[in-house]
């Protein structure tokens, strides 16, 4: 194949790969504006349901509940799964390094329905033995989603320390400093985007997560998912796709702030190389 036939199928590929992902979110947006209270049929342009949206109770309790259980998550997966990325990678050979890992990467492969099931069971025998959980519901989910999603952080800290250059630690230690003193001031630091990535990624998997919090929720405790997917069982109405379309929003002008702050980075770097070189 040659070099202009193999760019023009890339160029195709490429095209139909995004028209495949983004004209069913453009056709989402668009029907967010439809008057008709059924979804696939057109009934003119209308905004009353942005105007249902912000007057539902129901919708902003379950989106509060899921953004709350979304973002305790990402804290305590992101702070397990750096200390086992850390355990992993830093810590050598030591005893039980195989089972570690294989219970780390386990949720990972580990089919939702089994992993929703078996939670589920640990909390009904928990309860019957020592009377706690009381209810499943934020605590019961927050668990839930922290099993999972530390696994994932602990993949991208493991890849992160694996790719980054031990001789600042080492300096440092030849110089006096602590293995604690030694984390917090330079392994950390260098860590920092990684863990930031990890953040975002166990805070999305939580948001997005329907299967798991299924099993381990309880009457009262209705996240963002768990309500869509029971509008839709029921008949899915426009201001679902009102909210969808603020999410899409919101979710466009964070990568786009990322995008930039990652562009003004690049340029500074750029821009400190080429400073020292003219020094030189």
């Amino acid at each position: 194949m040659s070099n202009g036939k193999r760019s023009y199928f890339l160029i195709t590929t490429t095209c139909f790969g995004i028209a495949f992902l983004y004209i069913p979110m453009l056709m989402l947006i668009i029907y967010s504006f439809n008057e008709s209270r059924i979804v696939p049929v057109w009934g003119g342009f209308s905004t009353k349901w942005y105007g249902v949206l912000f007057e539902s109770e129901e919708i902003w309790e379950a989106l509060t509940l899921s953004f709350k259980i979304a973002t305790v998550n990402a804290c305590f997966a992101t702070v397990l799964g750096t200390l086992a990325g850390l355990a992993l990678v830093r810590f050598g050979r030591f005893k039980g390094r195989t089972l570690f890992n294989g219970m780390i990467s386990a949720p990972l492969v580990m089919p939702e329905v089994i992993t929703g099931l078996s939670l589920l069971l640990l909390f009904i025998t928990l309860k019957e033995f020592i009377g706690w959980p009381d209810q499943r519901g934020f605590t019961t989910i927050t668990i839930a989603h922290i099993t999972f999603s530390m696994a994932y952080v602990a993949v991208i800290i493991q890849s992160r320390l694996s790719g980054m250059a031990q001789d600042l630690e080492e300096a440092a230690q030849d110089l006096g400093a602590k293995p604690l003193r030694v984390l917090i001031d330079i392994t950390l630091p260098l860590l920092a985007p990684g863990m930031v990535a990890g953040w975002l990624l166990a805070f999305t998997l939580s948001l997005d997560d329907l299967v798991i919090a299924s099993f381990v929720t309880g009457p009262g405790a209705v996240t963002l998912p768990i309500l869509i997917y029971s509008r839709v069982r029921l008949g899915l109405r426009p201001d679902i796709n009102a909210l969808a379309t603020i999410i899409i929003l919101v979710v466009a002008i964070g990568v786009l702030i990322a995008a930039w702050i990652m562009f003004r980075q690049q340029r500074q770097r750029e821009l400190e190389l080429k400073m020292t070189s003219e020094e030189v």
